[in-house]
């Protein structure tokens, strides 16, 4: 069972979305607040299982509706992903991956992980 990790970033707090082996598998925005950020896991945990596929890769690919994962190429030529909420926000990003096939398989482990993971909070006093 993985877990989200919320923390104090520079200007408010965030989470991160570990996977059982620790991993990060997604990370948030910084949040104007603590009750905003717990609402960014709530919705990361309603949307990941449901969300619709979007390969921004393929040459005339389909517009899918929000909620959805959409699979990207970043500057570096990487594959990365980030989650939309029904209302187009994107409310979780992942790293960049070589590969389609391990972009794609963070996008599986987010989907397995997301609803069921525990939340931590590891904020400084």
């Amino acid at each position: 069972m993985g877990k989200f990790v919320i923390k104090q970033a520079k200007n408010g707090p965030m989470f991160n979305l570990k996977a059982a082996n620790g991993e990060i598998i997604g990370t948030s925005e910084q949040y104007s607040s603590l009750d905003a950020c717990r609402n960014g896991i709530a919705s990361v945990q309603k949307n990941a299982p449901i969300a619709n596929l979007e390969d921004q890769t393929k040459e005339g690919y389909v517009t899918e509706k929000n909620p959805k994962f959409e699979i990207y190429k970043d500057k570096k030529g990487e594959f990365r992903f980030r989650l939309k909420a029904g209302n187009g926000e994107t409310i979780l990003t992942g790293e960049g991956y070589v590969s389609k096939g391990g972009c794609k398989n963070g996008i599986t482990s987010i989907r397995r992980n997301a609803a069921d993971s525990k939340i931590i909070e590891q904020l400084e006093a």
